[in-house]
Parts: structure tokens; sequence; C-alpha cells
């Protein structure tokens, strides 16, 4: 009797579009990272134009509308509260569950909820300009982006498919001229088994998927990474360096100690030094004004002023010359500090920041800031040197200032009195030695060592200059999060590696099988079905890693 493949075809077919079905939704299941993020933003929002309130889609909101905000709604776009106060839950954006008050002038992240109060809102990012529509992006294209693990698969697989084509020829050839000679049929089974059993579709899945689960998953802990190639380059970090300011600490200083040295009044030495540091940005400087302000003493004019990175400010206010800063500040000025140097080593060593002040030339006291560490910082860097990463604390403050901090929270290694240029040299210095470093910082000065580091991690608490030159961006501003991000990288490279195992491993037995005649078309259609979902199935065991 004559043997008919019907049923063969239809029932290949069958099988491989049940692969695909089970691969698109798995696949699917890995995009949900996006699609939670997506649902946080709000659909509409309340806007007043030309003295008239009314509901508009979001697309819809341009730059300087003013956005009503009502309690218990979502705040629609990113803006600036002109009217109003409120505490608005940003634990989609931070993780922090505590509410955070709000008042004017505060800026405000579109998707945050406002618990409590009536907002009216300036809007200055809509649509694509966004805080959440930015996340959007990155994960996006961390999702499609591929890892160098994925090109080397994407070379073997241009040689294998030749090669099998190959096989698949020999095959055909062996069977209709030596085994069954002259039945065509039969040779052209054994092909069809052979060419079907190889299909490297597993092979293809097996780093993509990982790296969209894996990538998912951290972006929904709050953990962005820019690219597939930098989850592959964090599994090498030996190395973590951290800026003190804003990183390990809260960046966040207070006004504790005034200390004068001439007879000078304490208001009057407090107006001058608060009307200086007025100008400044630096939150050392801002600590200062505000420790000033509160004791209501009023700020003079100031004539000039000049910011000079890792050294202080040079201002004239009142017709006097000012310098506030560093003990080299002072030595390039050449002012006599000698009184002072006892009382500074004092409040360094008890973890403060002492600046130097010099009127018209002459030393006249001390000024002294305190930066409290995060409460996550201690744990962070313990769970760190528990993997086995050097950590290393770099800050351009005083040595001993440093050296208490770095104590604190338990970092052997403190690089002190660094410029902001000097930074990225110390991370190439450690590269130098062989290792592979990752720089964690938050402000402009730390965005040359973000770029120059194997691994930039920014703070997403910290400035967007950081954070475009950063290649992950860690949202919530808790350093455990570094930990996190290490940890996830290396459970996705370990599961594109046991994919990939699985994938060639698959073809290595399968082959063999299907040429010596042992594995019918419909079989080797299921196999390579089942090979390619269960590359899927591996790679969504990342989506349920606890971080």
């Amino acid at each position: 009797m004559v043997e008919l493949y019907y049923e063969t075809s239809s029932i290949l077919i069958t099988l491989i579009i049940l692969g695909k079905l089970f691969e698109a939704k798995a696949k699917g299941r890995s995009s949900e990272a996006i699609k939670k993020l997506m649902d946080l933003q709000a659909k509409t929002a309340i806007v007043v134009r030309d003295g008239i309130e009314k509901e508009v889609s979001l697309e819809e909101v341009v730059v300087g509308d003013i956005v009503y905000v009502k309690p218990g709604e979502k705040v629609p776009v990113d803006g600036e509260i002109v009217e109003g106060r409120s505490a608005l839950d940003e634990s989609m954006l931070t993780g922090e569950s505590v509410p955070v008050d709000k008042t004017v002038g505060d800026l405000v992240i579109g998707a945050t909820i406002n618990k409590n109060g009536f907002l009216k809102i300036k809007a200055t990012k809509v649509g694509r300009d966004t805080a959440l529509a930015q996340i959007i992006k990155v994960v996006e294209e961390a999702q499609g982006s591929k890892a160098p693990i994925q090109r080397l698969a994407d070379k073997i697989s241009g040689i294998f498919v030749p090669i099998v084509v190959g096989i698949a020829i020999v095959t055909f050839l062996i069977w209709f001229i030596w085994i069954s000679p002259g039945v065509f049929a039969v040779a052209l089974e054994k092909l069809i088994a052979v060419l079907v059993i190889a299909c490297p579709c597993a092979l293809g899945l097996a780093t993509p998927t990982s790296i969209m689960a894996g990538s998912g998953r951290a972006a929904e802990s709050g953990i962005l990474f820019k690219g597939g190639e930098h989850l592959e380059t964090t599994h090498h970090i030996d190395t973590v360096i951290l800026d003190k300011t804003g990183t390990v600490t809260k960046g966040t200083p207070q006004l504790t100690d005034v200390i004068l040295h001439e007879n000078i009044e304490k208001a009057e030495f407090l107006s001058l030094i608060g009307s200086a540091e007025n100008q400044s940005e630096h939150p050392l400087a801002q600590a200062i004004v505000q420790g000033i302000k509160e004791k209501n003493i009023p700020l003079k004019e100031v004539q000039e002023f000049e910011a000079i990175p890792g050294y202080g400010v040079s201002t004239i206010v009142n017709n006097k010359r000012i310098l506030i800063g560093t003990r080299r500040h002072m030595g390039r000025e050449n002012i006599d500090i000698t009184n002072a140097l006892t009382q500074m080593e004092n409040l360094e060593n008890n973890g403060k920041t002492a600046m130097l002040v010099s009127i018209d030339g002459n030393y006249i006291g001390i000024v002294a800031v305190a930066d409290t560490i995060k409460e996550t910082s201690k744990q962070a860097i313990r769970r760190l040197k528990d993997l086995n990463i050097n950590v290393v604390m770099i800050t351009g403050d005083n040595k001993r200032t440093a050296e208490a901090i770095g104590k604190e929270v338990g970092i052997d290694h403190v690089i002190a009195e660094v410029l902001p240029e000097g930074k990225a040299e110390e991370v190439k210095k450690l590269q130098k030695e062989g290792r592979k470093v990752a720089m964690v910082g938050d402000g402009i000065n730390d965005a040359p060592a973000l770029a120059v580091a194997d691994i930039g991690m920014a703070l997403g608490t910290g400035t967007d200059v950081a954070m475009e030159a950063a290649d992950i961006t860690l949202i919530s501003g808790d350093l455990n999060n570094i930990a996190d991000a290490i940890i996830m990288n290396k459970k996705t490279i370990r599961n594109i590696k046991q994919n990939l195992f699985w994938a060639f491993d698959y073809n290595v037995i399968g082959i063999p099988i299907a040429a010596i005649g042992l594995l019918a078309p419909w079989l080797a259609g299921a196999a390579m079905a089942f090979s390619s979902v269960s590359v899927v199935l591996n790679a969504l065991r990342l989506q349920r890693v606890k971080l």
C-alpha cells in the first residue's frame, strides 16, 4: 500500500503555529513591565484655558498650561506647583511608600498620586518629555537591544544554517542512494525531519527573551538599563565607586557650627557669609544659607561672585572681599590659617565639613555643616561586600570628614579632596589595575566619571546630566539597587547561557536522530516547538526574581 503524508504537513504546521503562539504569549508576559508603566499614566487632565476649566486628553496638554489636580487623582504631567499644598505618593518612582509633602515652588512628577490637597500645577514637561515617558523609552530600548553574547549567537546561527542545509542534503542522498535506493519519498521525509528539528528558533529566542524578562523585572524595581550590552558588562564588575554627597549621604546637609576668630559680630559675620553663598548652587552652600535664613538674618547685595570647583567661592559683599572654602582655597591667596587647623580637625573628625572664611585677606572664622547618611547606605555597602565587590568612596570633601563617614558606613577605601575632573582620573587608575569599575553618582560633576567607568550608575534623584551620561539609572536613589542591579544582571546572563546551552544541545542531539531515520517530521516539529517554548519559559523565571 502506498504511504501517504497528508497528516504530516497539517500536524507539522499546527505544531509550529502552536509553538509560535506560546512564544508570543510568553513574550507578552515579558513586556509586562512596560504595560504596567503605561498604565500608571493619567488618561485626562483638567486645564484652565481662557479662564475656563475643562477636561482634555493627556495628549492635548501643552507646556505652560495650568493643571488642576484634586485629592486622590494622578498628577497628569511633570510640573511646578503654583498654588496649594499636599502630600504626594511617589512610590511609583522612588519606591518610598511614605507620601512626600509638596507646596508652592516644588516640582511634581506625572503619574504620582495627590493624596489630600488641591493643587494647581504649571506644566513644564508633557508627552514624551515627562519622567515616566523617558522611563518607558529606556525600558523599551533595553528590551529591544542586543547584548554582545547575542551577536555571538547570531554569528553562530549564520554558520549553523548552511551547515544544517548541507547535512539535510547529504542525508537525502545517503537514503536515496544507499539505504532506500530510488525511494524518493523516504529520502525526502528524512531531509524534512533534519530541517525541521534543526530550525534555529530556540537559538534566536535564547538571548532576547532573557533580556526582555530581566530588564523588565529590573525596571519594576526601579533599575533602568539603557541597553542589553550594559546588562552583560555589569556581570564583570568587581569594583564600585560611590560618590559621597547625595549618594552615600542624603545630600541635604545642615549648618551645625559657627566659629569666630576675629572680633566681629556674629550676625554681621553670618550676613556676609549667607550673602556670599546665596549665589552658589552647591548643596553645602545652600545648607549654610538656609541655616542663616532660619535665624532671620538679612542678606546683603553681592557685587561679584565666582565659584571655583573643588576650592570654594570668591565674592565681594559690601565692598569686602570674602573667600569661603578649603585649605587649598586659602593657600592660593596666601592667607594664614594656622589658628584654624586644630578646630578644623576636630570638626572633621566628627564627620562635619568645615569651611574657612576670610575677609579682605584675613582669616575670620569657620562655618561647618554636616550631611546625614542615608538609612540604607550601610546595608547596601554590606551587600556589595557580600558579593565580593570592592567598594570605594570618592569625594571632593576633606580627608578627615570623608574617612569619618567611610568608617561609619563600612567603606575602608576612601579617596578624598578630589576635584570634579579628578574623579574620572581616579576611575581610570583603577581600570589600569585591571578592575572593572562601576561609578555611582548623582551630580553634574559626576558625569565625566560616569562616562569613563565601565558601567555608570546615576541616581534618579540626581541631575539630568548625570543620568544622560550613565548606563544604568537607579530611580529611587536607594543604594540597595546597586546590589539588586548586579544580582539581576548575573541571573540574566546565567539564564541566557542556560538557554544557549539548551538550544545547542538540543540540535546536537536531535540532528543525528533525525538523520538516521528515527524521527518522523511531525515529531521533529513537536520537538522544535517544545525547544522554543522551553527556552521562553526558562527566561520567564527571571520575572519571579526577588530583589
